[in-house]
């Protein structure tokens, strides 16, 4: 879900090709560096009962209130050291051995020098990878059209390296003869859009590290290079932290060839695609969709904390559900919007198990959606008709809004919180239980606001909706939506298998770990986003966070009402 303003102001950004030359880069190597020292947290008041109840009155003024950023400094919170002594670089390599990445051979401080526009209208340097994950060892098949006579193509591994570039450069391909490929198929009334292209050149994966990976298609010049995003996952998530990246959610938004699930080339929603295709190049973000600013942050935070980590995409929640029951953690990655029945019980079984559940965006869940086959392979076509006209004749496939009929199952009884908004003003989100765990190490108190995290989209508590108990709100913020005063929440509850769920409810949660976002984040909402996440990963990674941190329920000091059905 999202704003017509909103989308469009992002194409504008994308026409521009505007460059952050390596700010991410800054904010994050600080970040980490600090987390990584082995600081003891200072302890925070624990908030009492009479706090919860004000809460909700002292939320009014929260604006007022600021916190310094040269508070408590960032460290694992009291009692809880890192996985990895800090003198070793605490990057996890993802393999089964739990060991820690070497040092990087070949970094690359120019990976991101890529100014090409990938737009439609233009003969540009684009392509696409046959799959969205893969183990190392297979091959991967690139589809490249460009103007270059020639062009070759490198591979990086994006993430943490101590204190030098976040990427690290693992091969390298000769050179191959340029050539621009067909222009897009359309296809029907659907809309389906795909770039109809030979193959190009067959990539070697054999010891490469699982974790996330640009493929850069370099034609010579910044203006002829674009990115390819590859994620090499684990063989085994048994006893790790896997990072989810939202690739249903990059391809809805995708409008390579005019068409996303949001509108056609005239901006209209009735031309939309009702079906969209990995088998295209990303339009947005340098080729590399939203991976860059909203994604790699979070990333970038989990490889310098030492714990050990597992990578997948969203899709390979569809592929093998059964895998991320062996997991200690799930975490969702950013903008997590499209998810398929397969992939929403993927988590609600690993929920079940003990699997501890992290969503670090806002409007996760919300879109029903299921999978398709295309000519290259499985799993390559999104549907998503967004109400009644899908003509499949299967309710529980209805691609209507997971909380809308058929499905009338809303994604809060998953994640805790509902979707609330859409909003073009960006709202600070407000510290409601500072004496929480999750907030060790940061100095906030009740009220303290950190300014325009809540982003472009935010959720909520809705009594209306099921919803797990207990359930713990963090953050209780004023917002408007539609004109109507409301709130964002951020939540924490826990699970009779022991597993605990954060649902932070923020569009710019993860991209202030570095400063990325479409707007300025302060120094101190950067420092103390980077805490509560770190806090949150360290101790996902030990077990079921509820039998450390159990949840007490504090809806009612926000959410006044006599009674509510209690949803598991």
């Amino acid at each position: 879900m999202i704003s017509m303003r909103y989308f469009a102001d992002r194409q504008r950004q994308n026409r521009r090709q505007i460059h952050w030359p390596n700010r991410w880069q800054i904010t994050v190597l600080a970040t980490a560096a600090a987390l990584v020292a082995g600081c003891t947290a200072a302890s925070t008041p624990a908030s009492n009962a009479a706090a919860h109840a004000g809460a909700a009155g002292a939320a009014a003024s929260a604006a007022s209130q600021e916190v310094s950023a040269g508070s408590a400094p960032i460290g694992p919170p009291a009692g809880h050291q890192p996985a990895v002594p800090p003198s070793r670089t605490p990057v996890s390599n993802g393999t089964d051995t739990g060991t820690t990445a070497p040092h990087c051979a070949h970094p690359a401080p120019d990976w991101d020098q890529v100014t090409t526009k990938t737009t439609e209208h233009t003969k540009a340097t684009e392509g696409y990878a046959s799959v969205d994950s893969a183990l190392a060892g297979t091959t991967v098949d690139l589809y490249i059209s460009t103007p270059a006579k020639s062009f070759r193509v490198d591979a990086y591994r994006m993430g943490y390296y101590g204190p030098g570039p976040q990427a690290c450069a693992v091969w390298r391909s000769s050179p191959f003869n340029g050539g621009v490929q067909p222009a897009a198929v359309i296809v029907g009334k659907v809309h389906e859009s795909t770039a109809p292209w030979r193959r190009s050149l067959t990539v070697p994966t054999a010891g490469w590290q699982p974790g996330n990976y640009l493929l850069r298609i370099d034609g010579g010049t910044p203006a002829q290079r674009s990115f390819i995003p590859l994620t090499i996952r684990s063989a085994s998530f048994a006893g790790r932290v896997v990072l989810v990246m939202p690739d249903t959610t990059w391809q809805a938004y995708n409008t390579w060839g005019g068409y996303s699930l949001y509108f056609g080339p005239d901006h209209r929603s009735a031309d939309r695609s009702r079906i969209v295709s990995f088998d295209r190049p990303y339009g947005y973000g340098r080729g590399a969709a939203d991976f860059i600013d909203d994604d790699l942050p979070l990333v970038t935070l989990a490889e310098s904390l030492g714990i050990p980590l597992g990578y997948a995409t969203d899709v390979d929640l569809q592929r093998d559900p059964a895998a991320f029951r062996q997991a200690r953690a799930i975490i969702s990655v950013g903008h997590d919007e499209y998810y398929s029945p397969t992939m929403r019980d993927a988590l609600t079984r690993a929920r079940d198990a003990g699997v501890n559940l992290g969503f670090l965006g806002a409007n996760d869940i919300y879109r029903k959606i299921r999978f398709a086959d295309s000519a290259i392979g499985a799993n390559r076509r999104i549907i998503n008709y967004k109400d009644a006209t899908d003509p499949i004749g299967v309710p529980s496939l209805v691609t209507t809004q997971w909380p809308d009929p058929p499905s009338n199952d809303p994604e809060s009884s998953l994640t805790g919180v509902a979707y609330r908004c859409a909003s073009d003003t960006f709202y600070p989100i407000v510290v409601a239980d500072a004496g929480n765990w999750l907030f060790a190490g940061t100095g906030v108190r009740d009220g303290t606001a950190l300014p325009g995290i809540a982003g472009h989209e935010f959720d909520g508590v809705n009594l209306a909706k099921p919803m797990p108990h207990p359930l713990e709100v963090l953050f209780h913020s004023p917002a408007r939506c539609k004109g109507r005063a409301t709130h964002q929440d951020s939540t924490y509850y826990t699970t009779p298998s022991g597993a605990g769920v954060l649902d932070v409810g923020a569009y710019f949660w993860t991209c202030a770990i570095a400063n990325t976002c479409r707007i300025p984040i302060e120094p101190a909402s950067t420092r103390i986003i980077t805490q509560v996440t770190a806090n949150f990963l360290w101790a996902a990674a030990a077990g079921p966070l509820g039998r450390a941190h159990p949840a007490k329920d504090t809806v009612r000091a926000f959410y006044p009402k006599p009674t509510w059905p209690r949803w598991r």
